[in-house]
């Protein structure tokens, strides 16, 4: 997993910008734009919902793709997911 500099520097096909959204907003957001990503491209959502820190890692192991990292920035998280399928 890539450290908080090295996230910075992933280049994301579609930043989602969750951070108003509940559980499991979030998460369905991201779901939503891996579904409609194509194969390696990554993905990024910014939460601010603590259930995100361990919804969205799950699901990503849960459903076969990459987290590339996870990143604590001004009060919110940024996830990053690769589509590996």
């Amino acid at each position: 997993m890539a450290e908080n500099s090295d996230l910075d520097a992933v280049e994301t096909v579609q930043e989602i910008d969750a951070r108003g959204s509940f559980c499991p907003g979030p998460l369905m957001e991201m779901i939503r734009a891996v579904r409609d990503s194509q194969v390696g491209d990554a993905v990024a959502v910014w939460s601010k919902d603590p259930g995100s820190r361990t919804d969205i890692p799950a699901w990503i192991q849960k459903a076969k793709h990459e987290l590339i990292g996870v990143q604590d920035k001004d009060g919110y998280t940024r996830f990053v997911v690769r589509k590996m399928h």
